[in-house]
């Protein structure tokens, strides 16, 4: 298990508990009473840390090397029945990109997301979940071939954003994005959006315009990373922390703003720490997501959807 530096005391406690467990079975010493003190030291710990996250901490464990990804989500709530499919019909498939039809329960739904790599080879493969143009794209294609058959659509977003290399804005970068925007806002069958992980800039909006906007607590969800920000006002990414406390990116901010619509809660320490829990939590909010939009009609989603993104934000004439 990998430790954030503002976990190492629970790594301490952690270490010392195990040192006095081996103890206790390889000598004829009592350490029970220890044992527990540790222990009881250690959740006290553990609920003071994970109580008190800064949001620039919140931003680190939405980046956990063991957090669940898309994928495992994917195989999680279809419980194998996920049938992946691939490219755009245009250029190539983007493996950042993944989709496909897959059932939770007896409901079939169309899953799209970001999917990330676990290791060097993997993230180069999946280019460290940042989709190139042909991703939204195929993303589109799936969602429109949803609404064709009267399925659900489920998108689930963990990206630090789109690809912003020469070859993607060569290919239309900006305009696959724009387009999916568009084309999700008038969608005809109900469209349910997680964030997973990091949802950052248009890479996540590209997928994101959701009836049902759910956040798990430790991610995050704003137009830029706190890093780039920070190089961006400060000339230095030393100011990470300040940019991450300005943007009012977390699940509590969002959910203030009206940006999202439910946090759902994870497991003391993050997602990773206890992933069937986390799979359980959002299957049970997807369906009940899905039961109250399932009531109304196509035009009735459809006006209802654009009212909800016409009134975020604010303005004056």
């Amino acid at each position: 298990m990998e430790y954030l530096e503002f976990e190492l005391p629970i790594k301490e406690l952690e270490d010392q508990l195990q040192k006095c467990q081996v103890i206790g079975k390889e000598s004829d010493v009592d350490v029970t009473e220890t044992c527990e003190q540790i222990q009881q030291k250690l959740e006290d710990t553990k609920k003071e840390i994970y109580k008190n996250l800064t949001p620039w901490q919140r931003v680190q464990l939405s980046r956990h090397p063991n957090r669940p990804y898309t994928l495992d989500y994917v195989n999680a709530l279809s419980k194998g029945t996920f049938l992946e499919l691939h490219g755009d019909r245009n250029f190539k498939d983007d493996k950042a990109m993944i989709g496909g039809l897959g059932k939770i329960g007896d409901q079939s739904f169309m899953f799209v997301g970001q999917q990330k790599g676990y290791n060097t080879k993997t993230r180069q493969y999946r280019n460290f979940g940042m989709a190139n143009p042909e991703g939204y794209r195929k993303a589109l294609r799936l969602m429109k071939s949803a609404e064709k058959f009267g399925i659900p659509v489920l998108t689930l977003i963990d990206t630090p954003g789109a690809y912003p290399g020469l070859e993607a804005e060569e290919r239309g970068q900006g305009e696959a994005i724009a387009r999916n925007i568009l084309e999700m806002t008038r969608l005809k069958v109900p469209i349910i959006t997680v964030i997973i992980g990091e949802g950052a800039s248009g890479g996540a909006l590209g997928i994101g315009v959701g009836d049902r906007v759910l956040m798990l607590e430790n991610t995050w969800y704003s137009v830029i990373s706190p890093e780039s920000c920070s190089s961006i006002l400060w000339r230095s990414w030393e100011y990470k922390e300040q940019a991450a406390e300005a943007l009012k990116l977390t699940a509590k901010d969002m959910k203030r703003m009206k940006l999202v619509d439910q946090i759902v809660k994870e497991p003391l320490g993050g997602a990773h720490k206890d992933p069937e829990k986390t799979y359980l939590a959002i299957e049970a909010a997807i369906l009940k997501s899905f039961e109250e939009l399932n009531a109304l009609s196509p035009k009735a989603l459809v006006e209802q959807r654009m009212d909800k993104y016409a009134q975020m934000g604010v303005y004056k004439d």
